[in-house]
């Protein structure tokens, strides 16, 4: 199996669960079609295109893969390269490029993000972004301390992997929750911490789970911060469409008599969120 065919597995299986991670990995994963042999630019430009497409269809409703793989394909096609051995140096400086920026991208909105949190915070997230990792880990390297609801994020259990990883550094005091006890400790809360898929029309698309904590969260008056990379602010040539897993992932025995949805992101109003966090601004809202 090539390791394109194993990248579009893993996220069609979604074993890769953040968007900053799924779009660097499905952009490290081209890097292969520089050793293909081809006897044309339009035979290796075709041979990108298809392959991106792939690793696209893997996940319609992953936002920051369908951007950044748009970046390295219109860094092929909107200047013709002379020869092969250009058109995939160009391929290999695109990927760099988009590595590049959605790390430091992700680093920078961490940094920006840790100066809103106080020693002594008291905080809650969901499931198992990436960029809320770096920047609970920058507040961590800066002496803050904080305790730390983790809800479970069902049925995937990503909020399992959060509490694991943040239970080995020191400084944090974590404490598992189920999903639909998050309005009952928000009480206690001073933010709610959590990443994007993408923002679209002023609507925040994240992991399933993360609409009602909002809801319950500004009633509670808690103000929730997103943390993200501006590439996630989509605009036209993205159709979000929601991913529905398997409904095995809720019910292991067997369903009899009636159905099971699972679907895999849910939509935020920014109405319900304080502040949108980049690597370029803090947005108030």
């Amino acid at each position: 199996m090539s390791e394109i065919d194993d990248t579009v597995r893993r996220i069609e299986e979604m074993d890769t669960q953040s968007a900053s991670v799924v779009a660097v990995e499905a952009a490290e994963a081209l890097r292969e079609l520089a050793d293909r042999e081809c006897y044309s630019v339009d035979e290796f430009v075709r041979l990108v295109e298809r392959n991106s497409s792939a690793l696209q269809r893997a996940n319609s409703s992953h936002a920051p893969l369908h951007t950044t793989q748009q970046r390295i394909v219109e860094s092929l096609t909107e200047t013709e390269a002379d020869t092969v051995d250009e058109a995939k140096e160009r391929l290999l400086a695109a990927i760099d490029d988009v590595v590049e920026e959605v790390e430091s991208s992700k680093r920078l909105a961490a940094e920006r993000a840790a100066e809103l949190l106080s020693d002594g915070d008291v905080l809650l997230t969901h499931e198992n972004s990436s960029t809320v990792m770096a920047t609970l880990e920058r507040a961590l390297e800066a002496g803050k301390t904080f305790e730390l609801y983790v809800t479970e994020s069902r049925p995937r259990f990503l909020g399992r992997r959060t509490a694991r990883q943040l239970a080995e550094w020191p400084g944090v005091d974590v404490t598992l929750i189920t999903d639909s006890a998050a309005g009952y400790y928000l009480s206690e809360c001073d933010r709610v911490l959590v990443g994007m898929n993408c923002l679209i029309d002023d609507v925040v698309y994240n992991r399933i789970g993360t609409y009602p904590i909002a809801t319950a969260a500004a009633d509670q008056d808690v103000p929730m911060t997103v943390i993200a990379s501006s590439a996630k602010f989509i605009g036209s040539g993205f159709d979000f469409q929601n991913k529905f897993r398997p409904g095995s992932e809720v019910l292991l025995e067997p369903m009899e008599g009636f159905a099971v949805e699972n679907p895999a992101y849910d939509a935020t109003p920014i109405r319900l969120v304080e502040t949108i966090v980049t690597e370029e601004a803090v947005m108030q809202f």
